[in-house]
């Protein structure tokens, strides 16, 4: 008698014929790194295309290329107003090697978007190691479609194009977690000592790259290794351990090379900057835009991003649910990542690369909880439908916006190359308390200043003004719109480009200045 549904081994088949265990094992490994790998080569060409043009220059990629090219020549990180302590110095080293291997351009611009293409190639790397993480704990399908969301995602793609170092920091994050998850096993695998320090050394870099990602890595161990949550409390408190070394030698570094007055400077006003007492940058800092202003403008863009993001909550929930360790660790990776947000969003300096450090742990979350009904053809038709329109509405988004050029500062060095002569005076109106991306950019070539008054545009001789426009009526600039109208009153138009980042990029020759006029 047969079995109904139970399949009949030929005759000649031998029992020891049969495909074991560590060759199904092994297949499902290969195909599983089949899906990481069409992941990370459709995130890595999409950040690619266009990388210059796509994304205009952004003042904090500027600096960190400064940084990267002093650190490629030996020593602490710096710029030309001294060593740089305010964070970190793992990215910049990244960026050491990367030009110690493909060359250091001495064009500011160049070396930004040489720049760009190593996110890429991070981003790739975390596309590769989300699919295996969600793979680890789900499945191989839910792995590809976590892989293929982040690949699409049009926040995560601007995110990684610029020079910013959240992608780094999100990559080391990934990586460390993916480690240390089988630990939580009710039979880890060998050596697990080793494997906590791994994992724990790890998210040790992602600190070394950002230090508030503290509040997503060591934060979480913590907890679990009060609440008993996740591997076993001997293994979490060595990878917690673990976590804390690569900062540590990078204290110690500089406190053995007589720089701890410095390091001290700058990191307790980050911790200001942290706790909301100084409010410099972000949608909290006085006379910006709203939040709830920059999500309605970018709406249109970032439709599935903010809808993803509002199902926090319920991938939490679903998270807290599962009492296996495994769900418990990831719950609190996903609880901290909320906290996080959440505390910048009401106290501190909340940014919007901030949201990169929630998005990526929550699309694992909901990749490795959300159901797919299998009894219900309706229910699970609605389903496969909702994610099609999610990997498909980012995908309509991106083929309009990379065939929409913006990068008006690669042609502005163009026209200043051409028409204004090395050394000129520039005025520069952006930036806050120091130089904005006007001036990170001509730095090398021109004189550039804040020289706003008529007496000190005649002491700078000071013909020229740069205006991004968009960065001074948002009031992010140096000069506030009066002033800057004030400043081109009569001047003439020499150069303008409208791009989605900056607006209306402009440069006006100045009227001769009259320095015994007073304002208008």
């Amino acid at each position: 008698m047969t079995v109904p549904g139970a399949s009949v081994a030929p005759a000649a088949e031998r029992p020891e014929e049969r495909p074991g265990p560590a060759r199904r094992l092994s297949v499902e490994s290969v195909h599983t790194a089949a899906y990481a790998l069409v992941a990370a080569v459709l995130t890595v060409l999409l950040r690619l295309i266009q990388v210059g043009r796509a994304s205009d220059l952004f003042v904090d990629e500027l600096i960190y290329q400064e940084l990267g090219r002093s650190a490629e020549r030996g020593g602490f990180p710096s710029t030309s107003d001294g060593l740089f302590f305010l964070h970190p110095p793992g990215f910049f080293y990244l960026e050491a090697g990367w030009m110690r291997l493909f060359g250091e351009h001495q064009d500011v611009i160049a070396q930004v978007h040489s720049l760009r293409v190593l996110n890429a190639l991070l981003a790739g790397v975390t596309a590769a190691l989300v699919v295996f993480l969600v793979a680890r704990v789900r499945s191989r399908t839910a792995g590809l479609v976590a892989g293929l969301v982040f690949a699409l995602d049009q926040f995560c793609i601007r995110q990684n194009n610029w020079v910013l170092l959240e992608t780094a920091t999100m990559m080391w994050v990934i990586a460390g977690f993916l480690v240390l998850l089988p630990l939580c096993r009710a039979e880890p695998p060998g050596r697990p000592r080793l494997r906590a320090v791994a994992g724990g050394l790890l998210l040790g870099l992602a600190v070394l790259t950002k230090d508030h990602s503290a509040l997503i890595t060591v934060l979480p161990l913590l907890l679990a290794l009060a609440l008993g949550w996740g591997p076993p409390r001997r293994l979490t408190a060595l990878a917690a351990s673990a976590a804390v070394v690569p900062y540590t030698v990078y204290v110690t570094l500089v406190v053995g090379f007589g720089h701890w007055e410095s390091f001290w400077d700058q990191k307790t006003h980050g911790l200001d900057r942290l706790l909301g007492i100084v409010q410099e940058t972000g949608f909290n800092a006085p006379g910006r835009p709203s939040l709830a202003g920059r999500l309605t403008a970018e709406l249109p863009e970032f439709a599935i991003t903010y809808l993803l993001l509002l199902l926090t909550p319920v991938a939490l929930f679903l998270l807290l649910r599962r009492k296996e360790p495994v769900y418990r660790l990831l719950s609190l990776f996903e609880a901290c990542a909320i906290v996080t947000l959440a505390y910048a969003l009401g106290i501190g300096t909340l940014e919007e690369q901030a949201l990169y450090l929630l998005f990526v742990p929550n699309l694992v979350a909901l990749a490795v909880t959300v159901p797919v009904p299998r009894r219900s053809p309706a229910l699970r038709a609605g389903v496969v439908a909702g994610l099609v329109a999610v990997l498909a509405v980012p995908a309509g988004v991106y083929a309009r916006d990379r065939g929409t050029p913006d990068d008006g500062f690669v042609g502005m060095q163009a026209y200043l190359r051409q028409h204004v002569p090395a050394g000129s005076g520039i005025v520069t109106v952006d930036g806050q308390r120091t130089a904005g991306v006007t001036y990170w950019t001509f730095e090398d070539d021109y004189r550039l200043g804040h020289w706003v008054t008529p007496g000190e545009r005649a002491a700078h001789q000071a013909r020229y003004v740069i205006v991004p426009w968009k960065v001074i009526e948002e009031g992010y600039g140096r000069s506030p719109l009066s002033e800057v109208r004030d400043l081109i009153h009569g001047a003439r138009l020499l150069y303008a480009f409208q791009g989605p980042t900056y607006g209306t990029l402009a440069l006006y020759e100045l009227p001769p200045p009259q320095p015994s006029a007073g304002p208008r």
